[in-house]
């Protein structure tokens, strides 16, 4: 019973849980130099991590807008130098916008939701508009043109505060496509990386082939 839901493009708690600790697992194993690592983090209830309960969560991912382009990496961007005139530093640091995602189980649609947020260098917010020009533009074609990935904003489920997300109503039935050829084992373990692969590339997010890669 536990792995027949994803034939049907969604997943249960259990194997939601599974296939993320299968997502972090390959993800470092890639060793993806640009990004920082997807890691597991357990809700607290009471004060008390919970064994069952948690999302995976990809942090402190800088993208820097230069020239009209706009590159992914890791690292803070602006040179903690002395030498550097103020000027020059603050024109780099508003250039510069630090993103967050999160994976979060809906209990209502029983699929993954891609949360995230972004920041100013300063910590200030982004707003929408501002986060649809750091997207490359095969993004915001893939926003304009699917009904499958529109972006929301509403409130994080274990932050309690307004974060974006990709609303998770056309999720099932895409996700039954792209799971279609691999077997029952495959399509639990795969579902993240599967669901990433196009979650992802709706925020700009780069996805290395083989994370969906089966090993």
């Amino acid at each position: 019973m536990g792995g027949s839901s994803v034939c049907d493009g969604t997943l249960s708690l259990d194997e939601f849980n599974a296939s993320a600790k299968a997502l972090v697992t390959k993800w470092r194993g890639i060793d993806v130099d640009a990004l920082p690592d997807w890691e597991w983090r357990p809700c607290c209830k009471m004060g008390v991590p919970s064994e069952t309960e948690g999302f995976v969560a990809l942090e402190g991912v800088y993208r820097i807008r230069a020239g009209g382009q706009v590159e992914e990496s890791s690292d803070d961007p602006v040179p903690d130098d002395g030498a550097e005139h103020d000027t020059l530093v603050q024109s780099s640091r508003d250039n510069v916008h630090l993103y967050d995602f999160h994976i979060v189980y809906s209990f209502s649609y029983k699929v993954p939701v891609l949360y995230f947020q972004g920041l100013q260098a300063g910590g200030q917010l982004l707003t929408l508009d501002e986060i649809k020009k750091d997207l490359p533009p095969h993004s915001l074609q893939l926003l304009n043109k699917s009904k499958w990935t529109f972006i929301t904003r509403e409130e994080h489920p274990h932050l309690s505060r307004p974060w974006f997300t990709l609303h998770p109503c056309g999720t099932s039935d895409w996700m039954k496509l792209l799971l279609h050829k691999l077997g029952d084992k495959d399509r639990s373990l795969q579902y993240l990386p599967a669901w990433l692969s196009v979650a992802g590339q709706a925020v700009g997010l780069k996805i290395p082939l083989k994370l969906y890669c089966s090993s």
